[in-house]
């Protein structure tokens, strides 16, 4: 999800110190969102199925951060900006998150976290066909790169079986859901809080995942009370806590430097299952899972000649950021050289010769969900859609 907030810099922070709490900051994002796959499998150990799990982190997720954007007193999307993040939540990021976590059900976490980061070449694509992007050399080797580990991530032994079949299937569903629920994303106004979208969005989610689990009978309590605790632990850490890291993060950093740290997201997943469950991926699947990411650092690669920014973030939860996530830097406009600057002199300005403070003022658009809850929450496009959640159901 797209919002644009205001991101000054810190008054009185050096800007060592605030890069580093601001690279900090998106390093626990990307690890909250990352340890989703190891609270939803404890969830399911516990007796909760993915329709119940889903209701009570969306729903909890939602009443924090209702509370979050009532501290901040933010103001609300209303009109069709309202209606498009209902519906990217009732629909775009509940799909998602649904098929993202449905897939940690049926094959190794591991290999979910990176089929899911198929998602920026499937942007890239989406952007192209829609004639947002040219198919330049950059975004062509980017979708290659990412074609090639995917096939070798499939193609690798561990993944035959009908279970694992329909869990792949489900894994690559959740990335195309997330690629469309991004294009979409990218049409909200600017000038959106990323609190109060994201809010919007996981309370949409919830509504929908307690009607559809209504509708099928699958809503239920689990099996054992602890289970309650996997839930409050997918919202809290893996779901508002990178929200709010990420939203920091990116102003202290900037877009690029925080896309890339949030790169770290499937590495914690990898990680954290292979230490608690003993997943391991082979090593042409490490080799696919390596190419994919590489595809999305190509897609960072930005161009310095037109002077304008674009980075993508992945969040786990579809934030206007994360998690689980996209943000764009707005250049000021180009000063007229005239008078005293022809004359090779600088004016003088409040607080400083001839210069502001580094990021005042500044622009930065944040897109999520990020999900990657799904998050988190990806790649670069420029000028084109932002990438968020994300991955992460």
């Amino acid at each position: 999800m797209t919002a644009t907030v205001s991101a000054p810099a810190p008054v009185g922070t050096p800007p060592a110190r605030s890069a580093r709490r601001g690279a900090v900051l998106v390093l626990v994002s990307a690890t909250g969102f990352g340890m989703s796959a190891v609270f939803a499998k404890q969830a399911y150990a516990a007796g909760f199925n993915v329709p119940t799990m889903l209701s009570g982190r969306f729903a909890l997720a939602a009443v924090l951060l209702w509370a979050v954007v009532a501290w901040r007193r933010a103001p609300l999307p209303r009109g069709r900006a309202l209606a498009v993040c209902v519906g990217l939540g009732a629909l775009g990021y509940a799909l998602q998150a649904g098929f993202y976590f449905g897939a940690l059900a049926q094959i190794d976490a591991s290999l979910t976290a990176l089929l899911l980061y198929a998602y920026p070449a499937l942007v890239t694509v989406l952007a192209i066909a829609l004639r947002r992007e040219r198919p330049d050399r950059r975004r062509l080797a980017a979708l290659g790169c990412s074609a090639v580990g995917m096939l070798l991530m499939l193609g690798a032994g561990g993944v035959g079986g009908s279970a694992a079949t329909g869990g792949v299937l489900l894994a690559l569903g959740a990335a195309v859901a997330y690629a469309l629920y991004l294009t979409v994303s990218a049409g909200l106004p600017s000038g959106l809080d990323i609190f109060a979208v994201t809010a919007v969005v996981c309370t949409s989610a919830a509504v929908s995942m307690v009607v559809a689990g209504l509708a099928t009978g699958s809503l239920h309590a689990p099996g054992q009370a602890s289970g309650w605790l996997w839930i409050g632990l997918l919202a809290v850490v893996s779901t508002v806590v990178p929200i709010a890291g990420m939203f920091v993060g990116v102003r202290d950093v900037g877009a690029s430097a925080a896309a890339i740290l949030s790169c770290a997201e499937p590495a914690v997943t990898v990680a954290t299952t292979a230490l608690v469950y003993g997943e391991r991926l082979t090593p042409v699947q490490a080799a696919g899972g390596l190419a994919v990411l590489a595809s999305v650092a190509v897609l960072q690669l930005r161009r310095r000649s037109a002077g304008s920014t674009t980075a993508a973030v992945s969040c786990d939860v579809p934030s206007p950021t994360a998690g689980d996530e996209h943000v764009r830097e707005t250049p000021r406009p180009p000063r007229r050289r005239g008078g005293a600057a022809r004359r090779g002199l600088r004016s003088l300005r409040p607080g400083g010769v001839g210069s502001r403070p580094v990021g005042s003022g500044r622009s930065v658009r944040v897109d999520r969900p990020v999900t990657r809850g799904g998050a988190h929450p990806g790649a670069e496009v420029d000028r084109g859609p932002r990438h968020r959640r994300g991955a992460g159901g």
